[in-house]
């Protein structure tokens, strides 16, 4: 039991990144980890969930739901600026749980993290998918539903079940393509993603500015509708249960503290990077979800392109609007996947490093100076989800597994004031022991506001990898074998 709570020492991390072992460049500095954050929030929150959470469970009160998840992430990006000031390592939350918590701990954080990375990568993908069909059938081109709609579906009636289509040829094209992107070079995939930033923000800013004319007041009467008898549908617990699922939307400034090492002055910029991005990207949220079910009554928005469907009831004469906005869309959907599969090569490339996954994943390219089998590996798992999985399955697992990271980083830095107040911190979270706490608590108490069928989910991925970790990594991990 000893063996496995053992921490990583404080000194050991910061030799690493001192000695430069970690072979990776840097690159990154504030300004690029602040649109690399905005590149990863912005994506299928805003342009997918959003749609499906006011239809199917908040109504108009999904912005309530927004706010909701947002005072969530800001406790726990408070939590993730100090760690990253502490110890600005590649692989994030996991790095910060080694040493604040132990190494079973860490492998359990890190393993919930790659599922957030690339289920949360498959879920854009899907979203990315239909809009790219959306935008093509305006244009009086169709696709076979055979190649364009996922082949397995699951509803809380009907369990597991068959749609009859072959899979998702659009979202594993995509996939494809973004892990060529990021095998590359970090440089060329955040200069790809700054560009893809200001699209998306420029349409989001457009599209609430055009809409703004459109809104018709009676679709927000009710603000809160009458809860159906059931807990999560409509009513105060619907905008609880939407907040669990909008949480999704919030998903991607954690991505920031897992590059670190690609970072010049990671532990002035990674905060900065991290709460930058957070706060630009709710005021964009909660403006958009205004305008989305202000144009378009909330019942009509459980779709996989909602936008599409409010820009459709604005009327023909905005064709060419709706047509600018699908592609600008795709471009924004484009830098989350993109965002999330950079930040799984790196969580590989860390725990390899620790030994908990075999040495290949921790390789760096001496040509490319990015970690290749992992990014090959995290490509063809998201991949092969995308192409198979629907949204609604997909977007409830990463939020569930995020919400538990979050209570986790939370925690950390309560053990790591208590163990290592020594330690100078660039950024500290302000009314500490409180605001941890509070996280804490927010995060879990979320948490059981998911359907049932959701955290059987997570127990089945926590499962899969307490096994690869006592049959692999707990035999194989540095720090035990030293």
């Amino acid at each position: 039991m000893k063996g496995l709570f053992r921490r990583k020492p404080m000194k050991g991390s910061f030799v690493e990144i001192e000695e430069g072992q970690h072979q990776l460049k840097r690159h990154l500095k504030a300004g690029h980890l602040v649109t690399i954050g905005i590149g990863a929030i912005i994506g299928a929150g805003i342009f997918v969930i959003t749609g499906q959470a006011a239809a199917l469970y908040a109504g108009p009160a999904v912005v309530l739901s927004f706010i909701t998840a947002a005072i969530i992430c800001t406790f726990a990006g408070l939590c993730y600026a100090e760690l990253a000031s502490l110890i600005p390592a590649a692989g994030g939350s996991y790095s910060y749980s080694y040493v604040a918590l132990g190494e079973l701990p860490a492998w359990i954080v890190g393993w919930a993290v790659s599922g957030q990375y690339m289920i949360s990568a498959s879920t854009v993908a899907v979203g990315w998918s239909g809009y790219f069909i959306s935008l093509f059938r305006d244009l009086g081109v169709t696709f076979a539903d055979e190649f364009v709609k996922a082949p397995l579906s699951y509803s809380p009636e009907a369990g597991w079940h068959a749609t009859g289509a072959l899979l998702n040829l659009p979202a594993l094209l995509l996939v494809l393509f973004l892990g060529f992107l990021i095998s590359v070079g970090i440089r060329a995939a955040a200069h790809f993603n700054n560009v893809m930033v200001v699209v998306k923000l420029c349409t989001v800013i457009l599209f609430i500015v055009m809409g703004i004319p459109y809104i018709q007041a009676e679709n927000w009467i009710p603000f809160i509708p009458e809860n159906t008898g059931r807990f999560g549908d409509f009513g105060w617990s619907g905008v609880l249960r939407g907040a669990g699922i909008v949480f999704f939307a919030y998903i991607g400034f954690d991505t920031v503290s897992t590059l670190a090492q690609d970072s010049v002055h990671p532990q002035k910029d990674i905060p900065k990077g991290i709460l930058g991005s957070l706060f630009i990207c709710t005021a964009a949220y909660i403006a958009t979800a205004l305008v989305l079910v202000g144009v378009v009554h909330y019942a009509m928005l459980d779709v996989p392109d909602p936008m599409a469907v409010a820009l459709q009831a604005m009327g023909s004469k905005f064709f060419w609007f709706k047509f600018i906005v699908k592609i600008a869309i795709l471009a924004g959907l484009t830098t989350v996947v993109l965002v999330q599969m950079l930040g799984q090569s790196r969580m590989f490339l860390a725990m390899s490093k620790d030994g908990l996954l075999p040495t290949p994943f921790g390789h760096v390219h001496s040509l490319t100076k990015t970690p290749v089998f992992s990014s090959l590996i995290a490509t063809l798992i998201v991949a092969a989800v995308s192409s198979l999985f629907t949204v609604d399955v997909l977007a409830q697992l990463v939020s569930i597994t995020t919400l538990l990271i979050f209570g986790i980083v939370c925690l950390g830095v309560l053990v790591l004031r208590r163990t290592h107040p020594e330690f100078h911190r660039s950024f500290k979270v302000p009314f500490v022991p409180a605001v941890p706490i509070i996280g804490m608590v927010i995060c879990f108490a979320q948490m059981c506001m998911l359907p049932l069928g959701t955290w059987s989910q997570l127990g089945v991925w926590l499962a899969i990898g307490v096994l690869i970790y006592f049959g692999y990594s707990y035999r194989n991990s540095k720090i035990r074998r030293s």
